[in-house]
């Protein structure tokens, strides 16, 4: 039994797409932009047929604005009581992001996880569809909140920073 309840794995799943390194893409320059969501075609890849992609942005995450931010927490906000919902997100300012959904959405009744990569899902030897399903499985099991998710590993969105030097998330 989860916190979901005991079908989570036939819990829908709403990925709301923000760009950042998961969705990079080289160009015909062999200049790295923000492509098209990778997020459909790895959850495709891994059988995952319950899930709705809603494109929110496409943008570094560097690049993000207040107004953003906001609207992602309106989206959030919009899901239905109880949903899993996986945001994509560049990993530049994914805490920031996450603690903005919490000071704005509060005690949510939904399970709310960021994740991205540190490699775009593009490159042979990225973490991006690890991350993802992941995430996947933190909004299907974990109690509602807001978390961030990386390399294996489940954050709590208060305290999570991203540690540069290490490439890592603690």
């Amino acid at each position: 039994m989860t916190e979901h309840g005991a079908d989570a794995a036939g819990l829908e799943v709403y990925v709301l797409t923000t760009g950042g390194s998961i969705d990079k893409i080289y160009t015909l320059q062999g200049e790295m932009e923000i492509g098209p969501s990778a997020a459909g075609e790895l959850l495709e890849r891994a059988g995952l047929t319950n899930h709705s992609i809603v494109p929110v942005l496409t943008k570094d995450s560097l690049d993000l604005t207040p107004e953003d931010r906001d609207r992602l927490a309106e989206l959030v906000d919009g899901c239905p009581p109880g949903a899993a919902v996986v945001i994509t997100h560049g990993t530049d300012t994914m805490p920031e992001t996450g603690r903005h959904l919490l000071k704005h959405i509060g005690h949510t009744d939904k399970t709310v996880v960021l994740t991205g990569a540190l490699q775009p899902a593009a490159m042979s030897h990225s973490d991006a569809a690890f991350n993802l399903g992941s995430a996947v499985i933190a909004a299907r099991t974990c109690p509602p909140g807001v978390y961030v998710v990386m390399h294996g590993t489940v954050f709590d969105a208060a305290t999570v920073r991203k540690d540069k030097a290490q490439g890592r998330f603690v």
